[in-house]
């Protein structure tokens, strides 16, 4: 039997180890192959220059139009920040129940914060955003198990802390949701 597939996009420079973390993390959490392409997309347009930021539900509305046969879920991933009109910043957003997510590492990195880079740490926590982002796809709500994945994250201490596996809940209903 063919295992279903994950499709990623990478928009902007991202290194072969963080590109190998992310997918390997996506397949075996959710047991499928994942599939790696290139941005070939300007999106330059989507960039709001009073903020310094990308507007995520543009970018979102725009990998919706580009649905590509094949693929159970879609995923962009970016390096430049991320914002929606009523947040100063996010680390990603998805479709609830649908096929398309994104996520950014522009926040993930501890020299935002003043801290000594790690690389390591950076991957993990990108992997935990595209993994919780990927859990919407599949119709997971907000959990409030404090090391679940799909507990929210408003900040990089909220992804520290969380593991980047689904509790026992929130494990069932996506196993449920993959049988579907």
């Amino acid at each position: 039997m063919k295992r279903p597939k994950i499709k990623i996009v990478t928009c902007g420079r991202f290194e072969n180890k963080t590109k190998m973390h992310i997918c390997r993390d996506v397949s075996r959490i959710f047991q499928v192959d994942v599939d790696v392409f290139e941005c070939t997309i300007d999106v330059s347009k989507y960039y709001n220059p009073a903020r310094r930021q990308y507007n995520a539900d543009m970018l979102l509305e725009l990998l919706i139009s580009r649905y590509t046969p094949g693929y159970i879920k879609h995923l962009s991933v970016f390096q430049g920040d991320l914002f929606i009109p009523i947040l100063t910043y996010i680390f990603g957003q998805a479709v609830l129940e649908g096929d398309y997510a994104i996520a950014s590492n522009y926040r993930l990195r501890n020299e935002l914060y003043g801290l000594k880079r790690d690389d390591q740490l950076m991957r993990e926590r990108f992997s935990k955003v595209v993994v919780h982002e990927l859990g919407h796809t599949f119709g997971l709500k907000h959990c409030i198990n404090p090391v679940c994945i799909m507990r929210s994250s408003t900040y990089v201490e909220d992804l520290d802390q969380k593991e980047i596996e689904f509790c026992p809940a929130c494990r069932e209903k996506l196993d449920a949701m993959m049988k579907r």
